[in-house]
């Protein structure tokens, strides 16, 4: 009988990986976004298989879904990018929700009550004025929050469970529980109505723009591995990513541009421009909507700033141990007062598009947001206990939720059902999340 056992002193040789593990391995892929795209998949398909048999057709998988599906994760994921830093840190915001209602209140109250009386109705510069109050309330606010948070040692649960409660009780207060609009129509365009995106050529131009980027990036990357004497990716690895770069961004934009305006303001675009209209039909696209193109733009800087700057690599040393990270000589305290007021801000610009896209403000507005905030930022791997998060997870995790949303209404559940699929996915994700972190240590 042959003995296979190696010989003393030298060690088993490992196990010989296989195609898939070789392969994530090559382009360094990370695999919880692997996972978390999977995920997105599964639920968009089986949405649209589950209409197509139940209905008859499948309403998920269409451009005016999906292109609808993106405008209403906007609002969630410029939050969800914000939140990120705050529960990477070991905190929480829950005050969010109410932040929101509050900055679109007055905003509201700025451009509806105040500004035509000063400037003029429907001025080129109320739109603007109402952004930038509404920032700045969304910041002020926040750094308020972080003050009492890291000066005062409350801790951050009980500061924004407190915020919850006063900010959507001032919203009231403020606009004595009116609904206030109309908005300035050059505001409403934030939301994304069709006149609110960029349209056909528009979204070309940002396509094939980002699409260079992408390419340029991935291999610019490369030469700077080469120059610093990092090991290289296979050059097949990196054509591969570029290429599927590129390739979703030219499909995200052939998606968009394939949603024609309604017919009704196909109509009275013809009727105000003089244009007469085909025998056939007018067929205007949407192209990207101008709330997505802010998500984007969010995303993009809040990655850079957590991947390049000081800033990012301060809050991941913070969330990893926020003692080791002051005794290095990091002023915790300040750098909690700066992330809950950039928490603010991005709350005050989320204000902006969800008030946009309402064509209002109302004291309702927000409510309950600071739960779906939250469980998009845990959804898309960001760990409650800390160190741990990326802003694409955010994201991502952004349009699962609101995935499950809109393809729960597509096919029919009522609201309870609704709320049930929600909590139970939130509490999957922990779990999954304990799992992951299990594993890897």
């Amino acid at each position: 009988m042959t003995d296979t056992s190696t010989s003393a002193g030298q060690p088993t040789p490992p196990a010989p990986k296989g195609p898939v593990a070789r392969f994530i391995q090559a382009t360094e892929l990370d695999t919880r976004l692997l996972g978390m795209i999977g995920a997105l998949a599964l639920i968009w398909v089986g949405f649209h298989l589950y209409g197509a048999l139940v209905n008859g057709f499948g309403a998920f998988l269409t451009p005016r879904n999906l292109w609808n599906l993106s405008v209403q994760t906007s609002s969630i994921g410029i939050m969800a990018c914000g939140m990120v830093l705050v529960i990477v840190t070991r905190h929480i915001d829950l005050s969010v929700g109410s932040v929101l209602g509050f900055c679109a209140i007055i905003m509201g109250v700025t451009q509806v009550w105040f500004l035509p009386s000063i400037v003029g109705l429907e001025h080129w510069s109320i739109w603007i004025i109402a952004v930038i109050v509404g920032l700045i309330c969304g910041t002020l606010v926040g750094a308020f929050h972080g003050y009492m948070i890291a000066y005062m040692q409350i801790p951050a649960f009980i500061v924004t469970l407190g915020g919850l409660l006063v900010w959507r009780g001032a919203a009231f207060l403020v606009a004595r529980g009116e609904t206030i609009s109309p908005v300035d129509s050059t505001f409403r365009l934030l939301g994304g109505t069709p006149e609110g995106a960029v349209g056909s050529t528009g979204s070309w131009v940002i396509g094939l723009i980002a699409a260079v980027v992408v390419v340029g990036l991935v291999f610019a990357g490369r030469s700077q591995r080469k120059k610093h004497g990092f090991a290289q990716r296979p050059m097949w690895a990196d054509t591969f990513i570029a290429a599927i770069g590129a390739g979703a961004v030219i499909g995200a934009v052939l998606l968009v541009n394939a949603y024609p305006w309604p017919r009704g303001v196909v109509r009275r675009y013809a009727a105000a421009e003089g244009i007469e209209i085909p025998e056939g039909g007018l067929f205007i696209s949407h192209g990207f909507a101008i709330p997505v193109l802010i998500l984007l733009a969010v995303a993009i800087i809040m990655t850079l700033v957590m991947s390049r700057t000081r800033f990012g690599r301060y809050v991941y040393a913070i969330g990893g141990n926020p003692e080791a990270a002051a005794l290095a000589g990091i002023n915790t305290k300040w750098m909690t007062v700066k992330i809950f007021a950039l928490m603010g801000f991005l709350t005050g610009l989320s204000a902006s598009v969800a008030s946009a896209r309402l064509g209002s403000a109302t004291n309702a507005l927000g409510t309950l947001d600071e739960l779906y905030v939250i469980a998009a930022a845990v959804i898309g791997g960001t760990s409650l206990a800390g160190g741990v998060g990326t802003i694409y997870g955010a994201v991502l995790g952004a349009f699962v939720m609101q995935s499950l949303q809109t393809g729960m209404v597509l096919i029919g559940f009522d609201a309870a059902i609704q709320q049930v699929v929600v909590g139970s996915v939130l509490v999957l994700a922990v779990y999954l999340d304990n799992l992951y972190r299990r594993s890897s240590k």
